[in-house]
This record gives C-alpha cells, sequence and structure tokens, in this order.
C-alpha cells in the first residue's frame, strides 16, 4: 500500500487513495515537528516549545504522551512509526514516502548533474523537485514559532531550487519558461539577486531588453529604500552588459559567480581529529542541505570547535560561495559587539566601506547579502540565542553552525548535535597519534584518559605533555592524574590549561547553577545518579531536583540521559573534571583557601 506523508503545502498523511484523519491542532502541530526531523529524534523540550511556547501547562509532558499515542493509532495502517528513546521522539518515513525528503534528495542528484555540466538533465531534476510543492507550506499550523522557523527553512530551499532550475534552465536554452516563473517568484521575493540576474538575462535573451533594464532599476530603488545597499557588482556587470546590448554568458546569470572571490575563512583542520565518526556524518548531511541551523552544544573542552572546524573543510563543495568562521566572544570570553561582528562580516561581502551604523541595519544586510548565497557560517562559542539570530541566514541556501556550551533551547528550527566525551578507545586513538606510546603501556594509557575523564581537551594536554616530558613514564604520569588533589593541576602545557578553561566555565554560570554544582559534586565519583539522588545532595524535593538539573542540562554543565528513558528512571552524569572543579570550589569556600579534598 502506498503511504504518502507531505509537508509541502497543508500537512496530509495518505494511504493509497485515504486521507487519514490527523486529529486536533496540537497533535498535527507534533506529528509536523517530527516529520520535519524526519528519522531523527526530537526532544520533548522542543515538542512543548512547538504545542505551548513559553507558557506548558505542568501536565505538558503527559499530554504530549497522550498525543503520541493518538497519532500512533492513527498512523497504524502505515506501521509501526513512532519510536521513544534518547529524551524524545523519532518518526521513521522512507524518502519515497515524505516530500520534503524527496524533494532534498532530487536537488541533491541535480546540483551533482549541474556540477558535471549536465544541465538539462539538471533543470529537469530541479523542475521535479519543485513541483513537489502543493502551496505553502503547513499554512495550519503556523501559530507556532518552531514550526514557522520550520516552514521558513523549506520555504528558503525551495527558493534556492528555484534559482539553481532557472540557471540550468537557462543554459538548456529554456529562457522563455524561465522569464515567467521568475517573474512569479521576484513578485514575493523581490531582493533576492541571484532570482533577478536569472530573470534579467531570461528577458534579455528572449529580446526584451527594455524590460531587463527595469528589472534591474527596479532591484537598485528597492535596495536603496529597503536597506540603504546598492546591488552586487555582479548583478551590476549583467545590467551593463544587457545596457551594452551584448550577449551575457549563461554564467553571467548568476550573482556571485566567477567575477567575485567567494569568502574562505576557516581555521585550519586538526591534523590529528580523532573519532566522532558519527557527529561528523551526522552534522555533514544536516549541514549540506542548506537553508537551515545547525547547533553543536557541550560541556566546555569536549571538541565542539574542533568538531564544527572538521565538518566545514569537508563542506567545501557544497558551499562554493564561502565558509566563514567567526568567534562570538572576546578573548577575555566577553561577548563581542555587534559593531565589530558587523564590521567583521562586511570584509567578507565587499561592503567594508559602507557598514550601516545601527546593529538591525547591519544584519538586515547581513541576511540580504546571504539570501541568494550558499555559505557555510560557523557561529563559535555563542553565549545566548540573542547573540546568535541576528546572524543567522533568514532565507536562502546557506547555512549556520553554531557550537556553544549551553543549549540555547530558544533557538527554534535548528538541528541538534550533542557531543558527549570521548569513548575510552577514541580518547587512546588520540593519545596515540600525538605520542605514539600506548601500544607501550595499554593499562596505563587506559588510566590515564579516564583520570582526564575522556574529555578531549584533557586527553590532548596529557598528551602534550608526555610529548614534551619523554623521560616520564605513562604509568607514572597515569598515576598522579589518578590523584583528585593534583589533577587539575597536572592537566596544563605550554598556554594549554584545563583548569582555566573549567573556571571560565564556572564563572559563566549563574549562583544558583554553582550552589547546585557545589551540592553535586558531594556525590559518589564513579557512577551517575537519579533525581532522587540529587534530591538528597540539593536538599529539596525529587521533583524540585529534576527541574535544578534540568536548568543545569541547559547551560550544559550536566549531560543529558543517554539511552531510552522514562521520567521516573531517567539518570544524569556530572563530567569528571567539573565534579572535581566543584569539590575544590567547594574547599575554598568553606576554608577561604585550597583545602584537601577530604574536607571538602
Amino acid at each position: 500500500m502506498l503511504v504518502r506523508f507531505s509537508l509541502l503545502g497543508p500537512l496530509s498523511v495518505r494511504v493509497g487513495d485515504d486521507l487519514l484523519p490527523l486529529g486536533p491542532l496540537k497533535q498535527r502541530l507534533v506529528l509536523a515537528v517530527l516529520l520535519g526531523e524526519a528519522n531523527r529524534f526530537v526532544s520533548v523540550d522542543r515538542l512543548t516549545e512547538a504545542l505551548w511556547a513559553d507558557e506548558p501547562p505542568r501536565t505538558a509532558r503527559k499530554n504530549i504522551q497522550v498525543y503520541v499515542s493518538a497519532l500512533r493509532r492513527t498512523l497504524e495502517p502505515t506501521g509501526d512509526r513512532i519510536h521513544h528513546g534518547l529524551g524524545g521522539y523519532l518518526i521513521r518515513v522512507a524518502e519515497p514516502e515524505l516530500d520534503a525528503l524527496r524533494f532534498r534528495a532530487l536537488a541533491r542528484t541535480a546540483r551533482a548533474a549541474a556540477a558535471d555540466g549536465r544541465f538539462e538533465a539538471a533543470a529537469a531534476l530541479f523542475d521535479s523537485a519543485r513541483r513537489l510543492w502543493t502551496g505553502p507550506p503547513l499554512p495550519e499550523l503556523r501559530c507556532s514559532e518552531p514550526v514557522r522557523a520550520q516552514v521558513d527553512q523549506l520555504l528558503g530551499r525551495y527558493l534556492a531550487v528555484s534559482e539553481d532550475w532557472a540557471e540550468a534552465a537557462l543554459e538548456s536554452g529554456l529562457s522563455g519558461e524561465v522569464a515567467e516563473v521568475t517573474a512569479e517568484l521576484l513578485e514575493q521575493h523581490p531582493l533576492r539577486e541571484r532570482l533577478r540576474a536569472a530573470h534579467m538575462t531570461a528577458l534579455h535573451r528572449c529580446g526584451r531588453r527594455a524590460e531587463a533594464l527595469a528589472a534591474y532599476e527596479e532591484v537598485r530603488q528597492h535596495l536603496s529604500r529597503e536597506l540603504g545597499l546598492s546591488p552586487s557588482p555582479a548583478l551590476t556587470g549583467l545590467y551593463e552588459a544587457i545596457l551594452a546590448d551584448g550577449a551575457p554568458a549563461a554564467g553571467a546569470a548568476r550573482p556571485g559567480g566567477a567575477g567575485r572571490r567567494a569568502p574562505h575563512a576557516l581555521p585550519p583542520d586538526l591534523p590529528d581529529f580523532t573519532g566522532r565518526r558519527g557527529q561528523v556524518a551526522e552534522l555533514v548531511a544536516a549541514a549540506s542541505d542548506g537553508g537551515g541551523v545547525v547547533l553543536v552544544t557541550g560541556p566546555a573542552g569536549v571538541g565542539k570547535t574542533a568538531l564544527a572546524v572538521h565538518a566545514a573543510h569537508r563542506l567545501a563543495e557544497h558551499f562554493p560561495d564561502g565558509r566563514i568562521h567567526l568567534g562570538l566572544r572576546e578573548p577575555d570570553g566577553s561577548r563581542r559587539s555587534p559593531a565589530s561582528l558587523a564590521a567583521e562580516l562586511a570584509r567578507y561581502t565587499g561592503h567594508d566601506a559602507r557598514v550601516p551604523e545601527h546593529p538591525d541595519l547591519a544584519a538586515a544586510s547581513w541576511r540580504a547579502w546571504l539570501a541568494d548565497r550558499r555559505v557555510l557560517l560557523v557561529l563559535d562559542d555563542a553565549p545566548d540565542e540573542a547573540s546568535v539570530r541576528p546572524l543567522l541566514p533568514g532565507t536562502g541556501a546557506s547555512t549556520a553552525v553554531v557550537t556553544a556550551r549551553t543549549r540555547l533551547a530558544g533557538l527554534v528550527g535548528t538541528r541538534r548535535v550533542d557531543l558527549p566525551p570521548y569513548s575510552v578507545e577514541e580518547a587512546l586513538e588520540l593519545l596515540d597519534r600525538i605520542t605514539g606510546r600506548v601500544g607501550c603501556d595499554r593499562a596505563a594509557a587506559e588510566r590515564l584518559v579516564r583520570a582526564c575523564g575522556l574529555l578531549p581537551l584533557a586527553v590532548r594536554v596529557a598528551g602534550l605533555k608526555l610529548t614534551v616530558l619523554r623521560h616520564l613514564p605513562m604509568a607514572e604520569y597515569a598515576a598522579r592524574l589518578a590523584d583528585p588533589r593534583t589533577v587539575l593541576d597536572e592537566l596544563a602545557v605550554g598556554d594549554l590549561d584545563v583548569r582555566t578553561l573549567l573556571a571560565d566555565e564556572w564563572r559563566r554560570l549563574d549562583d544558583a547553577h554553582r550552589l547546585a554544582l557545589l551540592r553535586l559534586g558531594r556525590l559518589p565519583d564513579s557512577s551517575p545518579f537519579t533525581a532522587e539522588g540529587a534530591a538528597v545532595a540539593l536538599g529539596c524535593a525529587p521533583d524540585a531536583a529534576r527541574r535544578q538539573i534540568e536548568r543545569l542540562i541547559e547551560a550544559g554543565v550536566v549531560l543529558c540521559p543517554d539511552g531510552e528513558v522514562t521520567a521516573h528512571a531517567a539518570v544524569y552524569a556530572l563530567p569528571h573534571l567539573t565534579r572535581l572543579l566543584a569539590r575544590e570550589q567547594a574547599a575554598w569556600t568553606v576554608h577561604g583557601e585550597h583545602a584537601g579534598w577530604e574536607t571538602a
């Protein structure tokens, strides 16, 4: 029996010729959010936000369970679809069953054909992708901000594919059709310069030179009035060629083509980047689709920046218009000012001579520049959501990869990649790449990486120290690290200092978070803890402890449960080195100076 799920229009599920009833509004919102992340787990927190924004009822989790149960019954004719685990829910959908997945697959295949010069095939594939759209996506569900963000991503991908189609179709001689389709699209999206360039080129090739020149004048006035900007050099060059009654080459249809140097501003990839195979694949797959935001989160020192930069280097072919790394903090850890960010971005866009003074205008100018380009933006070490939002692509095929220690729960419409500490094997692999000594004493090496809390930065520091101090036996250094009184002192080499990093994270926490960590630090070293165990340490009821733990998870200092759990069986983990710092801080608090661990 043929099953069809649809997001590219009104939400619907068909089995054969039958349209399934999807129930009340909130139940349909749950289905839309799950389908938007098809085959990926969606957290209960995100579903809660989609249904109730900032005012969820006390029974929100239970209500979601009810909606999911009802959806399972509704979708029973399609098979076993919705699964629970990893702190949320997942819907399993095959690519032919969901229009959004088919759309992305067709777009990828079409772009590969265009890159090979097979423009007729590319145009046909892009056109097949466009025709999957049956209207504006999810019009009945835009009361939910996360769903609106999801719709904006879908629309951005649709426009990017429409522009790709127009360029491939121009190469195939379909100027008349391109002129007609782009005219319709420009009525709703007049500032998309890439679309405008295709429209002007199509008009000119159809012998409608005056209309092509008028189309340029229209966008020039619109950009000046709305943003205080001029058209891009590529679009201006196309206008001048048409004005001179030249016959522009097909490639001239796209602003940002050969005449513009794409910005590439990435830090170098780590030559010994290790492990993270699953997370790298997940990040590359999420980012390569274009037109979205991918958030990489995890505790301090876990390797978020290294992962984002490593993936960005692998994504070169997907982002021909540039890859940019932007640090969102000053060297002292404070947030960068909007003015300094605007100035740096203006250098990449070629607008550094005219940066708008007002932050909102600068952000609008940046988004307008991104709108018709495929740019990968790595926004590194985000302090909060407000620091990120003005920099994110509005619509189009650009992608932002954001790294943050906190969960940035207020960023809607994002794909999340949570980065835990290393596995033992990953940690040993990194240690061996740095030192080449793991094979000499694997048992000692394993004790060493465990004493580092399997934190990638700590393992790297330990490896570099062993490389510098070649005379130091690994077993002796592992014994030093096994002593909780000195491990943070030992994990320092050159300008890399684990204590400094953890202390910086500690300073960023508010007083309530620090107090909770001081108390949770008293829990036993080796084992995860439950809400009931935390309640004893925190001196409160289990429900209140669970709320405090969830706030610490959002702050990035307590790890989320791993595996399929229920609300009553969830377990949590305090990173090993964070626990040691909390105990050290407790000793300082009690004695006013560094004290022994026995008294902490």
